[in-house]
């Protein structure tokens, strides 16, 4: 039987079944006692659809194995990505399909005819996505069609699709059964799962979470830019699929937690020198900085946050400071502990630097200057 590894499924193109988008550790691999009996096995088809299935035939299935299971109708192949004890815990983060409230059969190892007949679906899935794009915009349908899946035996296929708006696609589904004269299956996805279908690079210079490891979207908002102070530029918030980046979402909650038992920053300071509006904050440092009320913001105060509740609790009381002066606090951004040199990385500024050959080129040719004018000096003299 041939190995997934060597499979083109647009799942994993490359030698490692791990690089898999919902690829999860085997960490109980290399423990006896790890639990190969428990009975269900993980299998995972196309990049962000998996599901679990009963090893009912009591087969010896391990990860990387190409097996034929139970599907809707007819069979489907996928690929064993877990097995084990494990298989418990990830059936409580995903969703799993079930028939008369159980789960779906493992049939047997895929054998040759299947993965040939596999194959030869898997070649037909971009051909028939432009196809039906067309269909779709020859009946005037405000939808997209950005991806396709069809089953293992060749005899469904899943359309994955994204709209604004309810699409009715009931003459669509005709038109496309007549056409491939196989079962259509429409699925709806959103901007993001699109983006995590299609890929690519996001501005960070690595690939785009959604491609690679987020399964699950939660709901992005602009309050998650506001509790880290970030800028709200519509252009450096919103991500290749224009909604907002999924990782606005990755430190907020410790931004809130530092953030608990700080003093409202819309509260101005009253001194006895005048009055000082909120400028800016360092959250994870605790520091505040005000300026003065009609003055430039060249002169900023830097006050700890408890500084800058004890002068609240004074105005409240109705006293006021003399003066706002600022403490002794440690708002440097390239200390020791907020940058390491690991890698051995050096100034970015480094070629504008003037090495020391230059420099000893430059004296020597300065002194040849000077020596060819001092000779012309003496020649005039003599002269």
């Amino acid at each position: 039987m041939e190995n997934a590894d060597t499979v083109d499924r647009g799942v994993c193109t490359c030698s490692w079944v791990s690089c898999a988008k919902l690829h999860a550790t085997d960490w109980l691999s290399d423990v006896s006692d790890g639990g190969d009996d428990f009975g269900i096995v993980e299998v995972r088809f196309k990049n962000t659809r998996k599901d679990f299935f009963r090893n009912v035939n009591n087969l010896k299935l391990a990860s990387g194995d190409l097996v034929a299971v139970e599907a809707n109708p007819g069979h489907d192949i996928g690929i064993v990505s877990l097995t084990g004890e494990l298989v418990a815990e990830q059936m409580k983060k995903h969703k799993v399909t079930t028939v008369n409230g159980d789960l779906r059969k493992v049939y047997r190892l895929a054998r040759q005819m299947d993965i040939d007949k596999w194959k030869e679906a898997i070649s037909l899935e971009y051909e028939t996505m432009l196809e039906s794009r067309k269909i779709a915009n020859d009946l005037n349908l405000d939808m997209k069609i950005g991806d396709v899946e069809y089953q293992g035996d060749g005899t469904k296929a899943i359309f994955y699709y994204i709209a604004d708006g309810r699409v009715d696609f009931r003459e669509l589904i005709k038109v496309l059964a007549d056409t491939f004269h196989i079962r259509i299956e429409m699925k709806q996805i959103g901007a993001r799962q699109e983006a995590g279908r299609i890929g690519g690079i996001g501005p960070c210079g690595r690939e785009l979470c959604c491609a690679s490891w987020i399964s699950n979207f939660v709901s992005v908002t602009t309050n998650a830019a506001r509790y880290q102070e970030i800028s709200l530029n519509p252009q450096k918030l919103a991500g290749q699929c224009g909604k907002l980046k999924c990782c606005l979402n990755f430190e907020v909650d410790s931004y809130i937690d530092a953030q608990k038992d700080f003093p409202p920053s819309y509260i101005p300071l009253e001194t006895e020198f005048g009055t000082y509006q909120f400028f800016k904050s360092d959250i994870f440092k605790g520091v505040y900085w005000y300026s003065k009320k009609g003055d430039a913001p060249s002169g900023l105060v830097a006050l700890p946050v408890n500084t800058v509740k004890k002068i609240l609790a004074m105005n409240r009381a109705g006293k006021k400071p003399e003066k706002l002066v600022s403490e002794e606090v440690d708002v440097s951004q390239k200390g020791e502990d907020t940058f390491l040199n690991m890698v051995g990385q050096d100034d970015i500024d480094r070629f504008n630097k003037p090495t020391g050959k230059h420099r000893k080129k430059k004296r020597r040719k300065s002194g040849r200057t000077s020596n060819k004018r001092n000779s012309r000096n003496i020649k005039l003299n003599k002269g």
